[in-house]
This record gives C-alpha cells, structure tokens and sequence, in this order.
C-alpha cells in the first residue's frame, strides 16, 4: 500500500511548528511521505540543515522532510495539504494547487480568518478543505528556524460542509500520532468567527492609532471602535447562521485583558512599519465583503480600513 503524502505549504511560524511536528514523529514511524515547500533562503537552509523549531516542548530541535521543495508545482499525487502560506497569497498557491492535486486531494487551511474557506473553495471547488482555527505564538526566528514560546499550539478542526459525511478518519489519526493538541468537530466556524472577532477588531484599532491590545481596552474611544467593529462582524455572523456566544463582545474585551498591556498586534506592526504585504484584506476587507453580499451595513469597519488604507 502506498503511504499517504503529506505537503507542508510553508514554513513560517504556523507551518514550522506544526510541520515539524508531523515530520518529527514520521521520522520515527514512517507511516507517510512528508514533503515541505519552501522558498529562497529557507529552501537552502532546511535542505542542509532540516527544519529547526525552537520550542520547550521539544529537546531534539531539527528534523528532515522526506522531501523539500521550492516550487508548488513540483509536488506529485498529494493525499493532504497544509496550507501555511500568509493570507495574501492564499488565492496564488491554490491557483499553483489546481495542476497538482486530485479531487481526492485534502486541504487543510492552517490560517485564522472568517473567509478563508471560501476563498479557496472558490478556486478548487471540489476538493475537502477542513476549515480550521489555530491557536499558536511562534515565529520566524531566521531562515529555516521557528522559535515557539508560551502554549502548546492549538488545531480545532472542522468538517467540510460540503463534504460533511467524507471519512477523513486518517487525518485524525495523524494529528494524533504527531503528538498535535487538537479539537475535531463536526462544526469549527463558532471557534473560527470566535477568534475573528477578536483579531479582526483589535488588529484594525491597533493598527488605526499604532497602540497596543492593552490600549485599546483602556482608552474610550478605542474601545468604542473595537466594540463597533465586532458588532458588525456578529451581525454578519448571525445572518449567515454562526452561533456566537450573546455576550461575545464583551467575552472578547475579557480575552484581551488576559494580554500583557503592551502586547502588539501583527496588523498594527506591518501597517506602521510600512510593510508593502499586511492583513488588511483579511481582518477589514473580508467583514466589508460578507457585509456586501449579505446587505448589512458595516460603517465603523468601512470608516477604519479606509484610514488605514489612505496611508
């Protein structure tokens, strides 16, 4: 029988850490065939050296794919793919995606967002894609190297809604045996809008004023935006029929206290760094876009991403 074939699509801070995982345990059983993508200088690096991870939960910090590559397209016959690109090159790597894969051929998007699945579905209409919410702190520390602190990193994993009755058993089993903390549901959008709601409003605000999670919790007018903002995305959310917690907003507001004050957001960094690639689209585009197709008015989210766009 032919081993199942695995494909790490990027090597960041969510694809190393969970990649390294599967790959360091399949070093051992040998259950399947992992390939990792990467490009440049991580290729190079993760081709002589391995992929290291930098992390308290592990004493043997480097491990070697079966196979790396630099290209999408030089994959052959994949049975699942992590997809751990950033969210702005979501729609170009499923493009590459489309002459690679099979209609057997399982995604598994490794990026918190609320359209994320869509997204893909759009371009590979037929293919399972897991809707998944990840809940990881780790980083590119240098090429090829992913330093985690804190937690251990979290999957919850959904079933594909339109493939809700597919065995997709085999990937449970293998993020078990790679020792992954993870939640299988028939349902992960509660966790994936959940999550949405925080980083989508406290990355716009933070990212509007360049102040920190703490900031926004403290400061009035902040704090009136952020709530905004996640009003609007609950609205959406109950239009497309996402159960949230009723007293989201304030659960929210409660999470983010949980941070030291100080604590940045990704968004606030890249749009005050003047980084050409940020996660606007992705934390304000995406709400503006549900609001359209669904004919909800989202002013306060419209307000905030064109001040933060007319930078």
């Amino acid at each position: 029988m032919t081993k199942k074939h695995i494909v790490v699509a990027g090597l960041g801070g969510v694809g190393g850490y969970f990649g390294f995982k599967i790959n360091q345990e399949n070093e051992v059983s040998k259950n399947y065939k992992v390939t990792f993508i990467a490009r440049g200088e991580t290729y190079q690096k993760v081709k002589e050296n391995g992929l290291v991870l930098l992390s308290p939960e592990h004493s043997v910090n480097h491990t070697h794919p079966d196979a790396i590559e630099q290209n999408v397209t030089d994959v052959q016959d994949p049975d699942l793919v992590l997809i751990c690109v950033k969210e702005y090159d979501l729609e170009n790597i499923c493009l590459q995606l489309k002459n690679v894969i099979s209609k057997d051929t399982i995604l598994l998007p490794m990026m918190n967002g609320a359209d994320i699945y869509e997204r893909i579905r759009k371009i590979l209409p037929d293919n399972i894609i897991l809707p998944t919410c990840l809940y990881v702190a780790s980083h590119i520390k240098e090429k090829g190297v992913v330093e985690h602190k804190g937690k251990t990193g979290k999957m919850i994993v959904g079933r594909d809604p339109q493939h809700f009755s597919e065995d997709v058993n085999w990937i449970v089993d293998l993020l078990k045996e790679s020792k992954i903390d993870f939640v299988f549901k028939d349902n992960s959008l509660t966790d994936i809008w959940t999550k949405y709601i925080f980083i989508a409003s406290f990355g716009l605000v933070t990212a509007k004023h360049n102040s920190s999670i703490g900031t926004v919790g403290k400061d009035d007018e902040q704090r009136h935006e952020a709530a905004e903002i996640m009003k609007e995305i609950k609205t959406i959310a109950d239009k497309k029929g996402i159960v949230l917690d009723e007293d989201i907003i304030q659960k929210t507001f409660d999470k983010a206290a949980t941070f030291p004050f100080e604590t940045p957001t990704s968004l606030q960094l890249d749009v005050n760094s003047g980084k050409e690639n940020n996660e606007l689209e992705l934390l304000g585009g995406a709400v503006l876009n549900f609001g359209t197709e669904l004919h909800l008015a989202t002013p306060f989210t419209r307000k905030i991403y064109d001040e933060i766009k007319a930078r």
